[in-house]
């Protein structure tokens, strides 16, 4: 464990930094912004250098992947396939639920708008986004997952819409294409975590070239306050507003809009949900 004191000990020497001799100097914008320019990159940085240990996130591979990636897929061979996959959280459902439907509706069916025939859920578990905001608005769906007990339950969950279902794609996001064309809305949620930033730029990317004219990519995730902050038990990284800007930027996606979710506990880590197109005309 050596390398969380390193980090510790690397987080303290910034804070001090910032608290002792730049909060009241001309160098405290050059100060943060290089700040900010460090962890938009080190994840990056840690595939490419092995010696990086500031996280617990290393280049070192396990069953022929890498450790980000592992640790990820076994964490979620322990989870129950269940809307209590969700932990201590069920209770957000509902008000997740409510804005997501509520924000879909700003984007599809009318003049101008995505359309309503085809939808790709990402990575989101046994579907609960799919059975309450999705399956009422599209007439078929495709679901993609990395943990096939999640898609065996989807099927069940699902029910009767589940005819709507046309395919379901056992994958790891950074391992999957979506077609070219293909999807009126994509949906990834609390998932875009999970992959490297060079992951995310390659997936993102992808999906803007899977979408149909006027479709649209919904992203919604959890956004840190500032700079990462890093789950060790799922090597999932939160990152804050600023850099998922920046990802998407260089991704070249536009953002059509953007919303913080609402009816959250104030100690709950914020959400935001952004809708993206390939090229701006919507």
């Amino acid at each position: 464990m050596a390398h969380l004191g390193a980090h510790f000990a690397f987080r303290s020497r910034w804070q001090r930094t910032d608290d002792e001799l730049c909060r009241h100097s001309m160098s405290f914008i050059l100060h943060k912004a290089i700040h900010s320019d460090f962890f938009q990159s080190y994840r990056y940085l840690l595939e490419k250098i092995p010696l990086v240990k500031l996280y617990a996130l290393t280049s070192q591979v396990i069953n022929g992947e890498m450790q980000v990636y592992a640790r990820a897929k076994l964490f979620y061979q322990e989870v129950p396939a269940t809307e209590e996959m969700m932990g201590n959280f069920t209770e957000l459902s509902n008000p997740d639920i409510r804005a997501s439907q509520e924000f879909l509706r700003k984007f599809v069916g009318g003049p101008g708008r995505a359309g309503t025939d085809c939808t790709l859920d990402c990575g989101s578990g046994i579907r609960r986004v799919s059975k309450h905001v999705l399956l009422p608005v599209f007439n078929s769906m495709e679901l993609v997952d990395m943990t096939e007990s999640f898609l065996l339950e989807a099927q069940n969950y699902l029910q009767v819409n589940g005819d709507k279902v046309e395919s379901y794609h056992c994958h790891s996001l950074q391992e999957f294409t979506p077609p070219l064309g293909r999807y009126d809305v994509i949906w990834i949620q609390w998932i875009s975590g999970y992959l490297t930033d060079k992951d995310v730029l390659a997936f993102l990317s992808w999906c803007g070239a899977g979408l149909k004219e006027n479709g649209v990519i919904i992203l919604k995730d959890n956004v840190a306050w500032e700079g990462c902050l890093f789950d060790l038990s799922d090597s999932s990284v939160t990152q804050d507003i600023d850099i998922l800007w920046s990802l998407i930027r260089k991704s070249g996606l536009v953002v059509l809009g953007q919303e913080k979710q609402d009816g959250f506990p104030e100690q709950c880590i914020p959400v935001w949900i952004f809708a993206l197109h390939s090229d701006g005309h919507f």
